[in-house]
């Protein structure tokens, strides 16, 4: 590694007050904001490197919808936490995380965490909001009266952070295709915000820059119509010489800037620890 630039967290900042503007106005009611690290790197790397530090990045941050794409000397590796949609037969889900804390290394201090998390009330309303978003995402594709919570406001705990995480499910209406369950559920709501469009529009005018494959999808399908998809956050894309990944933070009415920094790099560490010795 030659060296890992991160955004100035002024700049950050200064977008994270003008979302909150945005909500204040009524625009949107939440929005996720993400912001880059770029890796520059001593050499070209080849598709076995990528391996090996996709290997890495699963070791430091273990996650279940890890996946690795490579083509053309790029590659995407990923060690996402969260699922945007799995088919399976005329089954349909989807496993929004919203809500975060950073692990503690203090004795006792992920209790506390886990406790703070569960119960504050800034997060359980962003996490019942987005919700609510995928609820009406599967209803436009599911058989009337079909989608339900399965799975309501869980705590996840990762190698660096802790989550909350729902699972909302229903059975897909005659005739609609795994692509078309596809296109009613994306891009995830948890990384847009509510409303998505708008958000997304706010987005583009934030960021300024486009965010490649992050908060995109990777998974497989199969030729019996069978689907899984991840959502591209705690990912890398690996092209040429450099490595570059992006951390976000939903953002309401009465978000701390700093704080919304500081669960960026939270979110970050694991990507920056599989770094550490990698050549």
């Amino acid at each position: 590694i030659v060296r890992v630039e991160e955004e100035d967290a002024s700049a950050y900042l200064a977008r994270v007050r003008r979302a909150k503007e945005y909500v204040r106005a009524g625009d949107i009611y939440q929005a996720n904001l993400s912001r880059p690290w770029t890796v520059a790197l001593d050499d070209d790397e080849t598709p076995g490197a990528a391996a090996a530090l996709y290997r890495r990045l699963c070791a430091a941050n273990p996650a279940p919808f890890a996946a690795l794409a490579q083509w053309r000397g790029e590659a995407i590796l990923s060690s996402s936490p969260e699922r945007l949609v799995r088919v399976a037969g005329r089954r349909i889900e989807t496993r929004p995380i919203a809500g975060t804390r950073p692990r503690s290394r203090q004795p006792g201090g992920d209790s506390r965490e886990m406790t703070e998390l569960a119960a504050h009330p800034k997060e359980r309303a962003e996490h019942v909001m987005l919700i609510d978003l995928e609820r009406n995402d599967l209803g436009r594709v599911c058989a009337p009266g079909t989608v339900r919570v399965d799975e309501f406001m869980s705590i996840e705990s990762y190698t660096h952070v802790h989550h909350i995480v729902s699972n909302v499910s229903g059975e897909l209406d005659d005739g609609v295709t795994p692509i078309g369950a596809v296109r009613a559920v994306f891009p995830g709501g948890t990384i847009t915000g509510c409303p998505k469009f708008r958000c997304m529009q706010i987005i583009a005018e934030l960021e300024a820059a486009g965010r490649g494959a992050y908060t995109g999808s990777l998974g497989y399908l199969t030729r019996d119509g069978r689907l899984d998809l991840n959502i591209l956050i705690r990912s890398m894309t690996l092209s040429a010489r450099q490595l570059s990944f992006r951390a976000g933070a939903g953002i309401v009415a009465d978000s701390d800037p700093e704080r919304e920094l500081e669960e960026t790099r939270a979110k970050a560490r694991g990507l920056l620890a599989a770094l550490g010795g990698f050549p």
